[in-house]
């Protein structure tokens, strides 16, 4: 494994392709690794696009679709679990055939099944189109991560993600205000409306600006089997599966929030689609901010690992808050100590997502595709199985939310202290 903040030979890229972000005084090639950032960025930011614009609508396509809260909240999870299939795919796909072609083909199927959902007349075929969509999707999120593996490693490859982060965090911010601005004028199918335009553009963006950064030479040539023989040897890798595990729980609590908060807030509190959205762009700053400063000023001074344990166990620590204010401990909370346990839980995601994303790539230089594949496929994967979890109860309590985020936080931390041992020396902790 190299060094860390070593930067990779092996991620040099074609000659059609942009040059990578990382450059050095010519003033035309920062130039054009700001427009590879800014459109990595935009890949990544259609997830929470495509979840939190449609967050604040919630409430209106149960009364709309006449379904309960419950299966609605099936929308989310068909969404997030076709992420997390199409990602299984298309990471693969994309070490064999590069990452351009498959990345465009995902993009258009995205924007056809965005379209059809703004039609979709029942919760069935809402949640039918909404797997469709989140199949398709995939695909930015699968390889924006592999092409970040392509041109960087360690350190370097740390701060990329913490600055992806800062673009993609900007969706969760304004994605709900948007959808909150939405329903003023029309109704949820409105959401859908947007995010078809939105994929548009994005999808001419990449076609015209992203190059290809997997050169032939470095591809792999099998099939299925030599997918699942490579995916396989990664899932043997303890320290690489400690740190999936440990990225995919976390965000599974993550998830928690973003699939009850709607109801908690608004329905719970009596808060309004646009006080949901303040609170929600709120609690996103701070996950951004959070983010930069790991990028900023802890890499390279703190390891990996440290910095890792220190938000995965804010991120308990919060949890643990919020199941005791939200079960009556304290006796009747309002909602603004329940919104300050929520924001610390988010703020602590700014240090646990972007490093064990860069600890578990950084073994992985030979798979970029199937290793991104496998920490979204759990990530996704996990956070589908939470979300149908926290409305089991109904929409007038917040207590399995506060459950599921502290059950899927200690289990995180559980995995990174019993997988990864941070507090090993030499290869097996890679930390800086």
């Amino acid at each position: 494994m190299p060094e860390s903040g070593q930067k990779t030979t092996q991620g040099h890229i074609t000659e059609s392709a942009p040059a990578a972000p990382a450059t050095g005084g010519n003033p035309a090639a920062r130039s054009v690794g700001l427009l590879v950032t800014l459109v990595l960025g935009g890949l990544t930011a259609l997830p929470p696009l495509s979840m939190d614009m449609y967050l604040p609508a919630l409430p209106e396509v149960t009364g709309a679709l006449h379904a309960p809260a419950a299966t609605v909240q099936l929308t989310l999870t068909a969404c997030l679990a076709g992420m997390a299939l199409g990602q299984l795919v298309v990471g693969p796909m994309s070490d064999k055939w590069g990452r351009r072609r498959p990345l465009l083909v995902g993009m258009v199927v995205y924007v056809l099944a965005t379209a059809v959902c703004a039609l979709a007349p029942t919760a069935e075929l809402l949640i039918g189109f909404r797997l469709l969509q989140g199949l398709a999707g995939a695909a930015g999120i699968v390889i924006a991560r592999a092409v970040v593996r392509d041109l960087y490693d360690g350190v370097e490859m740390a701060r990329f993600f913490s600055t992806l982060m800062l673009i993609s965090g900007v969706a969760p911010i304004i994605a709900p205000l948007i959808g909150g601005q939405i329903l003023r004028i029309t109704d949820w199918r409105g959401v859908f409306h947007v995010l078809t335009v939105i994929g548009i553009l994005l999808t001419f963006v990449v076609w015209r600006f992203l190059g290809e950064t997997l050169p032939p030479e470095r591809r792999h040539e099998g099939g299925v089997g030599d997918a699942l023989r490579t995916m396989r040897g990664l899932l043997a890798d303890r320290v690489f599966t400690g740190y999936m595990l440990a990225g995919g729980l976390a965000f599974a609590a993550l998830f928690a929030y973003i699939s009850a908060s709607p109801f908690v807030v608004q329905e719970i509190y009596g808060a309004s689609p646009q006080t949901f959205s303040l609170l929600f762009g709120l609690n996103s700053i701070g996950l951004v901010a959070v983010g930069q400063i790991n990028g900023k000023l802890l890499v390279g001074r703190v390891s990996l690992d440290k910095a890792l344990g220190w938000g995965l166990g804010i991120i308990l620590f919060a949890s643990l808050a919020l199941l005791l204010m939200t079960s009556g401990v304290f006796g009747e909370v309002g909602l603004v100590p329940v919104a300050a346990g929520l924001f610390v839980l988010m703020s602590a995601m700014g240090l646990a997502m972007p490093n064990t994303n860069a600890q578990a790539l950084m073994r992985t230089p030979h798979a970029a595709g199937s290793a991104s594949a496998l920490l979204g496929t759990s990530s996704f994967l996990v956070g589908a199985v939470a979300s149908p979890l926290v409305g089991i109860a109904g929409e007038h309590t917040a207590v399995p939310m506060a459950v599921v985020q502290l059950t899927c936080a200690a289990l995180s931390l559980a995995c990174f202290l019993g997988l990864c041992r941070p507090w090993r020396s030499g290869k097996e902790a890679t930390g800086v």
